[in-house]
């Protein structure tokens, strides 16, 4: 009998002891997520952990845009040689520019004799052309150190016949191409040398393209200490006769490429040294494989303890984790940081290699440098999203998103009905109708209350039932999208708003995470529970009390 007793004694107390391993355990995962769902200074009150990803997210803020604006400024002054070298040439070799584009081209003739002057005119200027351009700029020169030629090609219909009297053509439609090459040395000599090949047939013709090289040097960059870039400059001049309307169109178009000069040398001035920017671009792409490190670590320590949460509710609940709170571990803002940490990296090494006159890929650069920049300033609103104030329009947008989302599905496809109807209808009518993307963009600015009445204006009345429809178009437009499909948009955005403050006031629905870290079970410890990690742990606890009430705010967001 006394034997029976101890065993059961004995058992008792093994039972006791698991159940205390149990609770241990549960507190334990329960503290650990806790922590992890602290902000920065909450986490460094708790257990003294420094915030390194804030302190490298802020440092990281710092360095991006200082590189971005470094960057932008020598952009801009690449930007503006370019353009102020195309506005040069058109000058120089259009006739008769005005110095404005007519629509999509230059300039337009409409006489034969016109059509002659302008092709002479674009010959006896770049014959000129070392005493008449104001800036650094010249021909080009061949491996062999020769000038290259200027070649002048025409597009023309095989044969044809044309007798508008007669309402008659006989006309191949098969296209021949006739080139002249002129070396800018003997150019004053060509009208003699090659009469023949200016003669035109303007029935049968369909263009003619001028196509020739120029170097040039962008000498401001001398001003900001940077070594000037040569520029190679491939010019076409297109007369464009397609339409045989008697309207002949002249494009002139130019495609720019620097490179590093081969020789050169400066005096008067310090040379800016591009160590320096090459140093400090070394640094950030450190700072951001440092910050994408820390990020990375996030979120395996996030996957963990979404696996140890799950373990425990199968084994104790018998269920699964929510979607919901499957979603509070996988964090969003740590994506948005490693992706904006990979285009800074890349646009970086874009830079080092353009300042390096390796590369010329400004444009790709400056997205790469743009889009990060972006998505960094962007991934601020993640540490102001710790405040209950500052967290109203995260959890608006993430409460409104879903149904914004269905709404414009339905609204874009009444959306491009019209964009389709009013490019085909008022297309050859109005010239913000020509194309897709211009009717889209026109309908926009509408949909805003932008530009109303010019649109309505600039319809030409010539056809009075494509006026007619004009009308009955935009006004049925503007009233279904302004004050029906843009108020239900703002509406659904306000509800959402109004549940997120209603929230606030009455609380959040709970999960079952939630749930679980709002507990707390009395532990009575064994002296083998006492681990000597234990109890730095568990006075995390006392902390989390203070913050329980923003435990539903910090998890949300």
């Amino acid at each position: 009998m006394e034997l029976l007793t101890r065993y059961l004694d004995r058992s008792n107390s093994v039972s006791s002891s698991t159940t205390t391993q149990d609770l241990v355990k549960e507190e334990k995962l329960r503290d650990d997520l806790k922590f992890y769902f602290m902000s920065p200074c909450e986490k460094y009150r708790a257990r003294r952990h420094i915030p390194w990803k804030l302190g490298v997210q802020i440092l990281k803020i710092v360095m991006i845009t200082t590189q971005l604006v470094l960057f932008g400024l020598n952009n801009q002054l690449v930007v503006s040689y370019k353009e102020e070298n195309a506005m040069a040439l058109k000058n120089l070799f259009l006739k008769d520019y005005s110095g404005v584009d007519e629509d999509d081209y230059s300039v337009a003739v409409y006489s034969q004799q016109g059509v002659y002057d302008s092709l002479f005119h674009v010959l006896d200027q770049y014959s000129q052309l070392g005493r008449l351009a104001v800036g650094p700029i010249g021909y080009t020169e061949d491996e062999d150190g020769g000038l290259l030629p200027l070649v002048i090609c025409k597009n023309l219909y095989r044969r044809g016949s044309v007798e508008p009297s007669d309402e008659a053509y006989d006309i191949d439609a098969q296209l021949e191409t006739v080139c002249l090459s002129i070396d800018p040395k003997s150019a004053r000599q060509w009208k003699t040398l090659n009469a023949s090949f200016f003669e035109l047939d303007f029935y049968r013709l369909v263009d003619v393209k001028i196509a020739f090289n120029l170097k040039g040097i962008n000498l401001q960059t001398v001003r900001s200490r940077e070594l000037p870039d040569c520029y190679s400059f491939s010019v076409t001049i297109t007369f464009d006769n397609q339409c045989h309307s008697g309207k002949v169109k002249l494009f002139l178009d130019i495609d720019a490429q620097s490179s590093a000069c081969r020789d050169w040398k400066i005096s008067g001035t310090a040379q800016k040294n591009t160590h320096y920017l090459l140093v400090f671009d070394g640094f950030v792409i450190v700072v951001c494989l440092t910050s994408a490190v820390l990020c990375t670590r996030s979120i395996v320590l996030a996957v963990r303890l979404l696996q140890r949460f799950s373990r425990f509710l199968h084994e104790n609940y018998n269920r699964k984790v929510c979607e919901d709170d499957q979603g509070e571990f996988l964090n969003g803002w740590y994506v948005l940081v490693i992706v904006s940490d990979l285009l800074t990296i890349i646009g970086s090494i874009l830079k080092m290699e353009i300042q390096a006159k390796s590369l010329t890929s400004y444009d790709v650069c400056s997205i790469f440098l743009g889009t990060s920049t972006l998505l960094v300033w962007v991934g601020v609103i993640r540490y102001l999203s710790y405040f209950q104030k500052y967290n109203v329009l995260i959890l608006t947008m993430k409460a409104a998103f879903p149904k914004v989302l269905r709404f414009c599905c339905c609204a874009g496809m009444i959306y491009l009905g019209y964009t389709f109807c009013g490019w085909i209808v008022l297309g050859p009518y109005h010239e913000k109708f020509e194309g897709l993307s211009l009717v889209a963009e026109c309908l926009f600015s509408l949909l805003n209350g932008d530009d109303m009445f010019t649109t309505f204006s600039q319809l030409k009345d010539k056809n009075t039932l494509v006026w007619l429809f004009s009308r009955a178009y935009l006004y049925s437009f503007i009233s279904l999208f302004i004050y029906m499909v843009l108020s239900l948009f703002i509406a659904l955005i306000t509800d959402a708003y109004e549940t997120i403050k209603n929230y606030q006031r009455n609380g959040f629905p709970l999960t079952d995470l939630q749930k679980f870290l709002r507990e707390q079970k009395d532990v009575v410890l064994s002296e083998e529970s006492r681990q000597p990690g234990f109890h730095t742990q568990y006075s995390v606890f006392c902390c989390c009390e203070r913050v329980s009430e923003s435990d539903d705010i910090a998890l949300i967001s």
